[in-house]
């Protein structure tokens, strides 16, 4: 089922209440975005939502917002951690899309006396074992880590009567089918449930079938397209040397002073944040080899501005909440149509301008191919764009 645009221009008109409208006010939001005027009122119907939105269109306050409306019945400034149970649950594919989530509710729900608590692997347990004990309405997870703390019983989700799953693609990429499958096992039978996806492969519509209840389907922007206000440009570089000259140079000559640099593995994202240092620029990566610790005061360094380079891999720049990013520069051209749409989609967000820069050799011809010709479903619909004169480096 498809739903249309309802009328609304303000957070006031969707009946919010006053403590949410405070906290959203404070935070600076003044006109919903398309994905939250589509779907926060059908979350208020207790609807299930399949919603298909590319990443910076505002789809954490599109279901963090109603979910919160709907537990504002159980409100309450108990100590008590019995009053406390956990009645919506948040699925995230990487911990730091978990602690982006985690952030924006935790900031929603400031005013409500609903609590929030998040859990992730990659870090010390008993500080979330801690957490969970004094009790959250609103669990955000990592599949992983949730079912560790099912196994050691210190979470129920017997009460959960919302389920959302986000990045629901990148959670199946990832190999978390079986996890997932498990944990809507733990779930009541009965229950509001919510997915949202960047794309909506055949794979992704199966297991929507599995546990959506005659969903509203909801989309914001042309299926798999890339986003209409991101320039991209693809350059020609001689060889994989010539990439590293080109990335200093294209963030010189566009004085891009924050920028998001993809590589395809992690010793590659390393390896070139030393040599950007090298060539006198402020650069730092973030890997799946690195601790949360480190990845995380990276991430805030990179948010405020101390350092102008992140070079990431996909699994450790999925759900990266940066706000206003000029640019991001694909070193690698990524393996699949998929993530160079997860990729550029980290620029341009909520209607801002932006640019996405390829770097190609010879060799990755093919992978280029891929994106320009690729017609399923799953495949971006919008080409790729040539600078004029077909500027090359390194050669």
């Amino acid at each position: 089922m498809n739903t249309t645009t309802p009328s609304v221009t303000t957070f006031n008109d969707f009946g919010l209440a006053e403590p949410i409208l405070r906290a959203v006010t404070e935070l600076g939001y003044r006109e919903p975005t398309p994905i939250q005027v589509q779907a926060i009122p059908i979350v208020l119907q207790g609807r299930d939502v399949m919603g298909a939105a590319q990443t910076g269109t505002g789809k954490t306050a599109g279901f963090a917002l109603p979910i919160l409306q709907r537990l504002m019945q159980h409100a309450n400034t108990s100590a008590s951690p019995a009053r406390h149970p956990v009645r919506a649950l948040i699925l995230a594919p990487t911990r730091e899309l978990a602690d982006q989530i985690y952030a924006n509710v935790r900031e929603y729900a400031k005013y409500t006396g609903l609590r929030a608590a998040v859990v992730f692997g990659g870090v010390d347990i008993a500080p979330q074992i801690a957490a969970l004990r004094q009790g959250a309405e609103i669990v955000i997870a990592t599949p992983g880590r949730l079912l560790d703390h099912v196994g050691q019983r210190t979470i129920s989700l017997g009460g959960a009567d919302v389920f959302v799953m986000d990045e629901a693609d990148r959670m199946l990429d990832m190999g978390f089918l079986p996890d997932i499958q498990r944990i809507i096992n733990l779930l009541p039978p009965v229950r509001q449930n919510l997915m949202f996806s960047a794309t909506f492969s055949g794979e992704i519509r199966k297991l929507a079938e599995t546990f959506l209840q005659h969903p509203v389907s909801i989309e914001v922007a042309r299926r798999n397209a890339a986003a209409e206000n991101v320039e991209q440009l693809v350059f020609r570089v001689a060889d994989a040397e010539s990439k590293r000259v080109a990335v200093a140079q294209l963030v010189r000559e566009r004085a891009l002073s924050q920028v998001i640099v993809f590589t395809n593995t992690k010793i590659g994202a390393g390896r070139l944040a030393r040599q950007l240092e090298k060539d006198g620029l402020n650069a730092n990566a973030i890997h799946g080899d690195k601790s949360q610790q480190e990845r995380l005061a990276t991430l805030e360094a990179f948010k405020k501005g101390e350092i102008a380079i992140l070079v990431a891999t996909d699994v450790a720049a999925r759900g990266l909440d940066i706000v206003e990013l000029p640019a991001v520069i694909n070193y690698d051209l990524p393996y699949s149509p998929e993530d160079y749409i997860h990729r550029i989609g980290r620029t341009g967000r909520a209607g801002a301008s932006g640019a996405a820069l390829s770097l190609m050799t010879g060799a990755d011809e093919r992978l280029l191919d891929g994106i320009q010709s690729c017609s399923s479903a799953n495949c971006p619909s919008r080409p790729w764009r040539w600078p004029a004169g077909a500027r090359t480096h390194g050669r």
